[in-house]
């Protein structure tokens, strides 16, 4: 737990606002941030704190931040959503506003923010980006981000979390302290507040946006935090590990149909342009039928244990997957696909004994032994994978 060095009121009551900064050494410009945060809360009368979350400084910003009047949380734990995190933990406000501390902000201008958060949104997401309204100074955000970067991030969250932001990387955003208990947040980097967004639109939160101005960071001491392709990576991997229909169901389908494909025109011999599709083909066919299937499992397998676990929500159509495909159903499907596997190869032995174990005619052969091999593979997954799902489904944290 994070060590608070305590300005706040001594009586400990919840306030309506804690704005809530991270800090990494910021003295430069943490004098400004919480200056114009305290000013908000005096001329908007809003009954608030300004919260800095110091997650190792050693150029005097804690000290700095207690003498303006700010309370300081001390966050041992490095990293960006450690420092968030303890720095949630500890506020008082029924809501939270957070933002960096380098002054690319106005915690002057939090008005919209806190209207919309009294009018029962869960979480107002800034926008810096012109499609949401915002605007960006010149020099305020490097052109890889704001033309690719940015957009590409935010239009995937859209497209598979139904996250509805045009700027998932701003990190200015306000929302209700008691929705973060329910989203069980786990990343300790960047990736932090992409994992609350997406988390809260995935549990049904109201989520709103509010255009923002994005000033040119105030530091010249030292770099951003931010690093381009380790944190673009990091997002990315995050997007794919929070959406096993993505990572793994939508391929395995695609695999699964090429396969399908394959073995529809391999198994009559068709020719196409010239082009005759054979035993090598129903080659190509199984490994990708195999592949595919792996693939989808491996979706099914993922979002059993991430529901779970808590990492993601229950959904109706998992529920009713877990009803119709039971552990019994599982094994007699999968027993009967392995055994008409199974058949397949013995036809084609005996095949072979036919000939008296000797030379056989393999574009014929094959057409026994490459759909036996892949049947009885997939029956194999099949019954191993059912009794994995009924192992999870006794599981509990």
């Amino acid at each position: 737990m994070p060590n608070a060095a305590d300005s706040g009121p001594a009586d400990g009551s919840e306030l309506e606002l804690s704005i809530v900064m991270p800090c990494l050494n910021e003295a430069e410009t943490l004098p400004q941030c919480v200056g114009k945060a305290l000013r908000f809360l005096r001329e908007h009368k809003v009954s608030g704190e300004v919260l800095v979350a110091d997650n190792g400084s050693t150029d005097g910003s804690r000290e700095i931040a207690t003498q303006l009047g700010a309370r300081v949380v001390v966050v041992p734990e490095r990293g960006y959503g450690h420092a968030l995190r303890g720095g949630i933990a500890a506020a008082r406000g029924k809501f939270v506003i957070m933002g960096d501390a380098d002054d690319s902000y106005d915690f002057a201008a939090l008005g919209a923010f806190v209207e919309k958060l009294r009018a029962g949104t869960d979480l107002v997401q800034g926008c810096r980006l012109p499609a949401g309204g915002g605007a960006i100074e010149p020099g305020a955000m490097p052109a890889s981000h704001r033309w690719l970067g940015n957009p590409l991030f935010s239009a995937l969250a859209r497209r598979m979390f139904r996250v509805p932001v045009h700027d998932i990387y701003c990190g200015l955003r306000g929302f209700r302290r008691d929705l973060i208990p329910k989203l069980d947040l786990r990343c300790e980097g960047m990736e932090f507040a992409t994992e609350m967004l997406i988390k809260a639109s995935l549990r049904g939160a109201r989520l709103d946006e509010v255009p923002i101005v994005l000033h040119r960071d105030g530091r010249t001491a030292h770099p951003p935090h931010l690093r381009t392709f380790r944190d673009g990576w990091r997002t990315l991997r995050f997007f794919l590990i929070c959406s096993p229909r993505w990572l793994f169901v939508h391929p395995g389908l695609l695999l699964l149909a090429l396969g399908a494909l394959g073995f529809g025109v391999a198994m009559p011999g068709l020719t196409f342009f010239g082009a005759t599709f054979d035993a090598h083909t129903l080659l190509f066919a199984s490994l990708a039928l195999m592949v595919g299937y792996q693939a989808v499992l491996f979706g099914w397998l993922a979002r059993t244990l991430a529901a779970r676990e808590g990492f993601l929500p229950e959904t109706r159509l998992l529920g009713r997957l877990r009803e119709v495909l039971s552990l019994e159903r599982g094994l007699l499907i999968g027993s009967l696909v392995l055994l008409v596997g199974v058949g397949l190869l013995l036809a084609a032995v005996a095949q072979w004994q036919a000939a008296g174990f000797g030379r056989l005619d393999y574009a014929h052969t094959m057409r026994w032994v490459i759909p036996g091999v892949t049947l009885t593979a997939l029956g194999f997954q099949t019954v191993l994978a059912s009794f994995f799902v009924a192992v999870l489904g006794w599981y509990r944290r």
